[in-house]
């Protein structure tokens, strides 16, 4: 597959559970697909894989409460509530059985949503979140998980750190109006406020564990084999509880879906169209 064409997206608002939701909808096919935006970027992530994807589904991507653009509500700040949340996007969009594409912070609010609501997504894919018991993160990540609390934090504009998380990716440097929108999303005190989902890790994670041998869905497991903050210890530790799983490993870090977006690209639409999951 040849590098997806980078497209620009055409961002929207909307009104979920009464608060303002940023979205970006496009894309044809026979498939619904919801992509939910990785921390500390936004729906202009998937840029880079949005006109690939747009060949083979309709798809909605959208940016959580309390990242990217959309308004923040601190108590759905923690994967099993933004799993709930997640369920009320679909319904909102009117999305029966969608696929669910949720990297990063996503994936445990992905396997929360699949774990609440049992057939009502199609597919799953994640990776490079948060997800082992006890806790294996590394770097900031962890720093992050782990802070006394959040004041020091509130005192460093959130722009700074965004730079610095950019800074990591290998080979590849975001437009500037993707740039800024990332700068945009967690300017001044926000970014600090957005860490309070993976500070809720330590107490979650471990509920998540108990419910993964319940998920039924398929998941696919996309990973960065140089991933510097989420090790694949987590990787493999869903690979052992999920029933239905397949695991992906991409020559890239963290952000794997920007580093090598033909890949991640591939991987999804394969998942998507296969009509049976032999895992």
């Amino acid at each position: 597959m040849s590098t997806p064409p980078h497209t620009t997206m055409r961002p929207k608002v909307t009104t979920i559970d009464g608060l303002s939701i940023r979205y970006a909808e496009g894309g044809h096919g026979n498939h619904d697909a919801i992509l939910l935006s990785p921390w500390p970027e936004s729906i202009r992530a998937f840029e880079r894989i949005w006109g690939h994807l747009a060949d083979h589904a309709r798809l909605t991507a959208v940016d959580l409460p309390g990242f990217g653009r959309s308004e923040r509500r601190d108590e759905l700040l923690s994967p099993q509530a933004m799993g709930e949340f997640v369920i009320k996007v679909a319904d909102a969009f009117g999305l029966g059985n969608p696929h669910l594409v949720g990297p990063d912070i996503g994936t445990s609010s992905t396997l929360f949503a699949a774990a609440a609501q049992p057939g009502r997504f199609r597919t799953l894919v994640v990776g490079s979140g948060g997800a082992a018991v006890p806790l294996r993160l590394t770097g900031p990540l962890r720093e992050w998980v782990e802070a006394p609390d959040l004041e020091p934090y509130r005192q460093i504009d959130g722009r700074e750190v965004v730079d610095a998380v950019l800074a990591t990716i290998e080979g590849y440097t975001p437009p500037p109006e993707v740039r800024e929108d990332y700068r945009a999303s967690y300017a001044g005190a926000r970014f600090a406020e957005s860490m309070r989902y993976v500070r809720a890790y330590p107490e979650q994670l471990p509920v998540l564990g108990e419910l993964l041998p319940e998920i039924r869905t398929p998941v696919r497991i996309v990973q960065g084999t140089e991933d510097p903050v989420v090790p694949a210890a987590n990787v493999d530790y869903l690979h052992e509880r999920l029933p239905h799983n397949r695991v992906d490993f991409i020559e890239a870090g963290h952000f794997c879906w920007e580093e090598k977006p033909a890949e991640y690209a591939r991987l999804v639409t394969e998942w998507w169209d296969e009509s049976r999951h032999e895992v």
